[in-house]
């Protein structure tokens, strides 16, 4: 074995065990998510019941006359409700009611009533007023029988009367840990395939060059007269060669690294906020108005994926022309009307005005360029302006000119760019909180801008203004007037 394929073969190795570490610690992670989320809900349920048996208290005494009837019917309940892949059924919640020293008054399913929890820790820790969980096992040395509880005082003119445990089995939503397990195990592996195919094409690409300087060694140990000239240029020709080869697919390696990197931490946090909704839906009972505002919240951020994938992908259509493809002569003056006229709407709807600053006479300025890419990146910029520009304040756009170069300005009164800021405002998934709503945007806009800029050799930049706000500016090359 050559010794490139031997560091060929420890690098795969490395990486592979890398992403089954990775892999290992995900899997391990998801078990204790599920069951945090499972116990935040627990612990609503707890406050909830206990605020219910405080509403039946009979002179300070604890009175649990309707609880009986109330779960009878609830466990008597059937229902089919199908949460994704998996069905439930039946109500699974257990509630136990104990009094000041522990002793159980009330047991949905009937089994201990009268028995002392008041060694267990929930409700040893509620009867102290503090916040009371534990998680057991009903089959002692096995795990699967485990069930969790929470406890919540039950108070009666401020002095704790006695505690209420809510607890549900494990096994509940154990079935949605092991169904994410084995979609996370399926999509490591196939993501870890498909990364190691491109490793191998890549890895072609990274030896040929060095089989080419091979090549030039071997040339010039065959001349029988070495002439200086010929085996120069041969070998410049050979050094080009292997470095561009180098170069190109290095920076596709890096590139495809960044973009995996970046794009998983953008998504993690609306998938995040996704599953918890769903969880939350999952649990029976909830209140059609918390339904509601669950499903807006799963909606909101499914099309927030939706929108940082979109504008990922024409980001990186944009981020593999080497050159505009067509090109023609471009009259800003006629395309920031346009894109002032169509502002101008969207912004009254948030108060704000947007003016073009229109100064003294002057020949029309041009550029040569694509009008469909000049019109996304300006309007970019007027967007991002309008989002952070105060009520009733106004955005004014410019157009400067020089022999050589066409600017254009975008000025807003909003709160600036912070110092810290500054540096990142280009880079992609960067964003800053919408003054108005607190929310980021896909933070792909001004790497998209940017990327407009370059291709028409021009560039882009964001800085405050000297009297306040944020300046935008994309300047061009102009075309010669006349």
């Amino acid at each position: 074995m050559s010794k490139r394929s031997r560091i060929f073969l420890g690098i795969l190795l490395i990486y592979l065990a890398g992403t089954a570490f990775l892999l290992y610690r995900v899997l391990a992670d998801l078990d204790p998510r599920y069951r945090e989320s499972a116990e935040e809900s627990l612990v609503e349920t707890a406050q909830v019941m206990a605020g219910l048996v405080e509403s039946d208290l009979r002179n300070g005494a604890i009175d649990t006359a309707r609880l009986g009837p109330l779960f009878a019917s609830v466990y008597a309940r059937r229902f089919d409700a199908q949460i994704f892949s998996h069905s439930k059924q039946r109500v699974e919640l257990r509630l136990f009611v104990v009094d000041a020293t522990g002793r159980v008054l009330f047991d949905s399913r009937g089994q201990q009533a009268g028995a002392d929890f008041s060694q267990w820790r929930d409700v040893r820790l509620a009867l102290r007023g503090e916040y009371g969980a534990r998680t057991t096992a009903d089959i002692e040395d096995n795990p699967l029988s485990s069930v969790m509880y929470v406890a919540a005082p039950v108070r009666a003119n401020g002095t704790i009367v006695g505690a209420v445990s809510v607890a549900k089995p494990v096994r509940s939503f154990g079935q949605f840990v092991e169904a994410a397990r084995r979609k996370t195990l399926y999509v490591g592996i196939l993501s870890a395939a498909a990364v190691l195919l491109m490793a191998l094409a890549l890895s072609a690409w990274l030896v040929r060059p060095f089989g080419i300087i091979g090549d030039f060694v071997r040339y010039v140990r065959a001349q029988r007269k070495l002439s200086l000239r010929p085996i120069g240029r041969r070998a410049l020709g050979a050094i080009r060669e292997a470095f561009e080869e180098m170069r190109d697919a290095l920076a596709g390696r890096n590139y495809v690294a960044d973009y995996v990197q970046t794009l998983t931490h953008e998504l993690k946090s609306p998938l995040s906020a996704i599953r918890g909704a769903t969880e939350l839906l999952q649990e029976a009972g909830m209140d059609p108005t918390d339904r509601q505002r669950f499903l807006a919240n799963i909606a909101g951020e499914t099309q927030r994926i939706q929108e940082v994938v979109d504008r990922m992908m024409e980001l990186t259509t944009l981020e593999a022309r080497r050159s505009l493809r067509e090109v023609q002569a471009v009259a800003l003056d006629a395309l920031l009307d346009e894109l002032v006229s169509a502002a101008q709407a969207s912004a009254a709807a948030r108060q704000v005005r947007v003016v073009r600053v229109v100064p003294g006479a002057r020949a029309g300025v041009a550029v040569e360029g694509d009008t469909f890419l000049l019109r996304r990146a300006v309007g970019n910029l007027l967007d991002n302006a309008i989002d952070f520009a105060p009520e009733g304040s106004e955005v004014r756009v410019h157009l400067d000119a020089t022999d050589a170069s066409a600017n254009i300005r975008i000025e807003d009164d909003g709160p600036g760019i912070p110092g810290y800021a500054q540096s990142h405002l280009f880079e992609k998934f960067y964003s800053l909180p919408r003054p108005r709503t607190g929310r980021k945007s896909t933070g792909l806009g001004l790497s998209f801008v940017r990327q407009i800029a370059t291709l028409h050799r021009g560039k882009a930049a964001l800085e405050n203004g000297k009297e306040g706000g944020a300046v935008a500016t994309l300047s061009l090359p102009r075309l010669p007037s006349g």
